[in-house]
């Protein structure tokens, strides 16, 4: 086996190990996992009823399979060890897009979640289109070098924006938008009894995080996944939560997957997404389909470059390697998750903490993967790792990312400016693709301005202009 690995994916040349490429990608898995149950969630607003709890389940199942087959090109065929699953904001967007339309009206919500699949197969295609032309890389590469070299920072504050929220470190405030948790209490719960806060899940998170701190200062193999585990203990030990093992009936799961999950497949839902009424006119649904597709692409085009910079893996030019072939997995990746009824899939971020700590090849995917598959059968498992674990994972990922804010030219306004507003609109929008989109709006506008405008910039500028009409006619 271990000599299939190596003649697959060339360990010894990425100068990995099997074992490493395997704690890889167990810490990818375990600082995505959620996105098992909140991807439903998501996508369902979590709203209650029978429709409701049907469109869940083949949501929960579609998720899954479409994680698993994009996760197994991206390793395979591109050779990274990028994970892949359901965009988060993107679902949301789902959800309000196509699902609390029907919600609203008192109509069948199924038949809405069809035509959605619809729209998000139909942008899948247009993914793939452009992938196997090779515009979306030549899109990317486009992309001016300050930007590139923001991004990765950028993504790096969002992600430990993402942790920190996650541990309750940052909470939500009326007044400053954001602030410090309460740490005055040791546990704070809401009425259905979920942890909105406490001095508990915050002393968890930091010992956690400091865990991983001192443990990379000493060079320790695996130090994020210790600190994990770790968080992990403590957040039982501090009664932030208990062991509750809940799994749910597999006929149910698969039965409703096998009644809604290729709703993309059927005639109807086509007719459904163009009909005028269930989304709403064509325009309607052609904006919302240009939305998916830029958030979709540049969420992409971000994790990439913001991964691939982590772990040297980039080329001569500053370009992830095997960018065209990432690229293509991502794009059928949505593809099929249309085809078994997900939303957008995309190349998911926390990959980062995977390559972190040495994940090099598509042997890290593997590992992610299988472990996905597993949760088809054992999903409360996985969600015995809670969020304020996986928490200070992101945030040493964080840490570990800024370095890249470090190249940027900051005596140069056309470089300062651009990249300073996408390392700030990143976590402030929480959007990355929403900082890429401000990052271009200003860099082609100074251009303008100081008259530096060059034949090379008229990608950026079309970009420009596709992420303002966006924000004007669709929304950040």
């Amino acid at each position: 086996m271990a000599n299939f690995f190596e003649k697959t994916f060339k360990l010894s040349e990425n100068k990995t190990t099997v074992r490493t490429e395997i704690i890889a990608g167990l810490t990818t898995f375990f600082a995505m996992c959620y996105i098992v149950v909140v991807n439903p969630g998501q996508m369902t607003g979590f709203s209650q009823g029978p429709e409701m709890a049907a469109i869940w389940n083949a949501c929960f199942v579609g998720g899954i399979l479409s994680a698993v087959i994009a996760t197994l090109l991206m390793a395979f065929v591109a050779k990274l060890p990028f994970a892949l699953a359901a965009g988060m904001g993107l679902n949301s967007l789902f959800f309000v897009s196509f699902i609390l339309p029907a919600v609203i009206a008192g109509t069948n919500p199924i038949v809405n979640y069809g035509a959605g699949l619809v729209v998000i197969l139909i942008s899948g295609l247009i993914f793939l289109f452009l992938s196997v032309t090779g515009l979306r890389s030549k899109i990317a590469r486009s992309l001016p070098d300050c930007l590139k070299k923001a991004i990765p920072a950028g993504i790096g504050l969002f992600i430990a924006f993402l942790g920190m929220q996650g541990s309750k470190i940052v909470q939500v405030n009326p007044y400053t938008v954001a602030a410090l948790g309460d740490l005055t209490q040791w546990t704070i719960f809401n009425d259905f009894g979920g942890l909105v806060g406490g001095a508990a899940p915050i002393i968890t998170a930091m010992v956690g995080f400091l865990t991983i701190a001192v443990l990379s200062k000493y060079n320790v193999k695996g130090s994020i996944a210790i600190g994990i585990i770790v968080s992990t203990i403590l957040y039982y030990v501090t009664g932030c939560g208990t062991f509750a093992w809940n799994p749910t009936s597999l006929s149910t799961l698969f039965g409703d997957f096998a009644n809604l999950g290729f709703s993309a497949l059927n005639p109807t839902s086509w007719v459904a997404a163009f009909d005028g009424v269930t989304i709403g006119s064509v325009l309607s649904v052609i904006m919302v389909m240009l939305s998916f597709c830029l958030v979709d692409m540049f969420d992409t085009i971000g994790t990439l470059y913001g991964a691939s910079a982590e772990g040297g893996m980039l080329d001569e030019n500053g370009d992830p390697i095997n960018m065209d072939k990432a690229m293509l997995a991502d794009s059928v990746g949505t593809c099929v998750g249309a085809m078994t009824g997900s939303s957008t899939i995309t190349t998911f971020v926390e990959s980062s903490a995977g390559v972190a700590v040495g994940g090099r090849t598509g042997l890290t995917g593997l590992v992610v993967s299988a472990c996905f598959l597993l949760c088809l059968f054992v999903s409360p498992l996985a969600l015995l790792v809670p969020q304020v674990a996986t928490g200070p994972a992101l945030m040493w990922v964080g840490v570990l990312m800024m370095k890249n804010f470090a190249d940027v030219d900051m005596k140069d306004i056309r470089s300062a400016v651009p990249a300073f507003l996408a390392l700030v609109m990143m976590p402030l929008t929480f959007s990355i693709s929403n900082g890429i989109g401000i990052g271009c709006i200003a860099y082609v506008i100074i251009t303008l301005a100081t008259g530096e405008y060059k034949k090379q910039d008229i990608i950026v500028t079309v970009i420009a202009i596709l992420f303002a009409l966006k924000f004007v006619l669709v929304g950040g």
